[in-house]
């Protein structure tokens, strides 16, 4: 028997037996108590309620009467199966808002993210027949049994206190210490452990810089197409917000970027064109930042996907004044429930993220910290590298010859590999029709449009990831969608 409220109101004109009563059918034909659901005793209602119990025995009764409620001796009473014959369960709607009463939230918000427009993807995307979504992992490729002997270990009682305890504004001194020597030397950044703070998620690390380093008079520059959630961020603190065209080398460098207080870049895998920035572009961005005095934050989305060429440095190991902050995340290659991600930045900006992180959620839950602590000291997370660098290998291929063969020059393969396509479509093409059109044939894609800022912005891009589809199901889906493309007016 679940917990089940009624309110009364005593000051009502009607009886406290009828609003009881009311209540009860009320949640009986709303579809919120289920069939043969037991009803809280008369004694126990009573209660809960503060009146007498033969006020809700005479409600009972009344209930019983009618159908709507059946007595079992020694049991107590339970929802009639009748009385749900022509119920449809539904969901609680809310109540009609009547003119002069209630409370209107909407003058005491100070923000409207809701209104934003954001990536939408179906929760239910593995079972589409050919889900090119980003973002999400082959479950046949994660390390199970690695992963669950790492989590075993790390709720052990040898780390009890390390996974029990508040922590306050700390982070495990282990995965710490794993970032520092495993992670960020790969991308040729050396960092002490008090320039490094775990986040959850690059999400929350991108949130945390914005709201220390971004106002209402901040002026801020980003790639555009780029990332739709920072883009968001920053929008929500400044209405400075300028976007600046991406070419095959990246971010382009117009003296409009001269005046920005704050740059947001992906050299390494902009998002979404998944060009890689030169080594030119990047000594001549700093160069910039240091000329004209703003600082640069380096999302570093899929630092650990490059299968195809050798790595160009970050740009935070260029860095020689401390302008960049570096931000990267582990959810790429573990998977993106995990929620872990991190920044780099000198140490005075990570005490001030570390105190606003703990006014935020206090630190990443401990259990998970030190699981993936173990994961990466241990060496299974270089081994999970190995293996989804060849199976991305392999569909990085497939997809391009697919796209070349079905799509001919609509998409650049990427040089740096990664785990996607951004593709072109014809000029008169919606991606978000297209969109819609290719789920009903069991066709995930990822329309483009979000990842424009502008308003005058193309329709006709999208994108098609591999990190979660069969290889074996990539070229037929490749061919489904062209045709699919071909039914729009104009191709």
């Amino acid at each position: 028997m679940r917990d089940w409220l009624v309110h009364i109101r005593r000051n009502e004109h009607a009886s406290l037996q009828t609003q009881i009563r009311e209540a009860l059918v009320s949640a009986i034909l709303d579809g919120q108590l289920a069939r043969e659901e037991p009803i809280p005793s008369t004694r126990k209602m009573a209660k809960s309620l503060g009146v007498s119990r033969n006020t809700v025995v005479l409600a009972y009764q009344g209930l019983l009467d009618d159908g709507y409620l059946v007595a079992r001796e020694r049991s107590g009473y339970y929802v009639a199966e009748k009385a749900l014959e022509t119920v449809t369960p539904q969901k609680p709607q809310a109540k009609p808002r009547v003119a002069g009463s209630g409370f209107d939230w909407s003058k005491r918000l100070t923000m409207g993210p809701a209104a934003q427009a954001n990536v939408s993807k179906p929760l239910d995307w593995q079972t589409y027949d050919y889900p090119f979504i980003y973002g999400q992992v082959d479950h046949n490729l994660f390390p199970l049994a690695e992963w669950r002997d790492c989590a075993r270990q790390a709720l052990g009682k040898k780390w009890l206190g390390s996974w029990t305890n508040d922590t306050w504004a700390f982070d495990d001194p282990l995965l710490v210490e794993q970032i520092r020597r495993r992670i960020l030397p790969r991308r040729g950044i050396m960092a002490t452990d008090d320039e490094i703070l775990v986040t959850l998620g690059a999400q929350n690390a991108l949130y945390i810089l914005t709201s220390l380093l971004v106002g209402p008079k901040t002026k801020v520059a980003m790639e555009e197409p780029g990332y739709p959630d920072v883009r968001n961020i920053f929008s929500l603190k400044t209405p400075h917000v300028s976007l600046i065209p991406v070419d095959s080398k990246g971010l382009t460098l117009p003296d409009e970027i001269n005046a920005a207080d704050v740059v947001f870049t992906t050299p390494s895998h902009q998002f979404p064109t998944t060009v890689t920035m030169p080594l030119e572009r990047r000594m001549e961005l700093l160069k910039r930042a240091a000329k004209h005095d703003f600082v640069v934050i380096e999302d570093d989305y899929e630092f650990e996907t490059n299968y195809v060429n050798e790595p160009c440095p970050a740009l935070k190991s260029l860095d020689d004044e401390g302008r960049v902050i570096y931000v990267g995340s582990l959810s790429k290659t573990l998977f993106p429930g995990l929620r872990l991600g991190f920044l780099v930045a000198p140490k005075e900006l990570v005490a001030e993220a570390r105190a606003l992180r703990r006014l935020m959620v206090r630190h990443a839950p401990n259990n998970n910290q030190r699981t993936a602590a173990l994961f990466l000291s241990l060496g299974h997370h270089d081994t999970l590298i190995r293996r989804l660098h060849r199976a991305y290998r392999t569909r990085w291929e497939i997809m391009g010859e697919a796209l070349k063969q079905f799509m001919p020059d609509a998409s650049r393969v990427p040089s740096f590999g990664g785990t996607s396509f951004w593709v072109k479509g014809p000029a008169h093409l919606d991606s978000d029709a297209l969109g819609k059109v290719a789920a009903a044939k069991g066709i995930l894609i990822e329309p483009g449009r979000i990842a424009f800022g502008g308003a005058d912005a193309p329709r006709n891009y999208y994108r098609l990831a591999f990190s979660s589809i069969d290889e074996k199901k990539i070229e037929a889906g490749v061919r489904l969608l062209a045709e699919t493309v071909k039914l729009f007016p104009g191709t």
